[in-house]
């Protein structure tokens, strides 16, 4: 069975000082906006302490940088790997108490 066709729809979103067309699907634009200011905040943050000290590029790779980190530390809270160990152990431990009840 084909999968549905996802129809895009055509944003602007501002950053820093430019103008970035992209198509994005319509219940990911909240997103989109999201990081848009995100991105904004951080690269002002930067340009106000860097700027004509640092090139526009490193400014925008400290931006980078600084939001790629918050992401794995927040990925680092949600990972549920030790949680889903813990939960198959119990499950087989059930499991095996249960069979030598029957």
């Amino acid at each position: 069975m084909p999968e549905a066709v996802t129809e895009k729809q055509h944003i602007t979103l501002n950053v820093y000082d430019e103008k970035i067309d992209v198509y994005v699907k319509p219940e990911e634009e909240q997103y989109y906006r999201l990081a848009e200011k995100v991105i904004s905040a951080t690269y002002n943050k930067y340009a106000q302490v860097f700027k004509g000290r640092r090139s526009d590029h490193t400014i925008a790779l400290l931006t980078l940088v600084e939001i790629g980190l918050k992401y794995e530390k927040e990925k680092a809270k949600n990972d549920t790997a030790t949680y889903n160990n813990t939960l198959e152990k119990l499950s087989s431990e059930i499991d095996v108490l249960l069979d030598e009840k029957k």
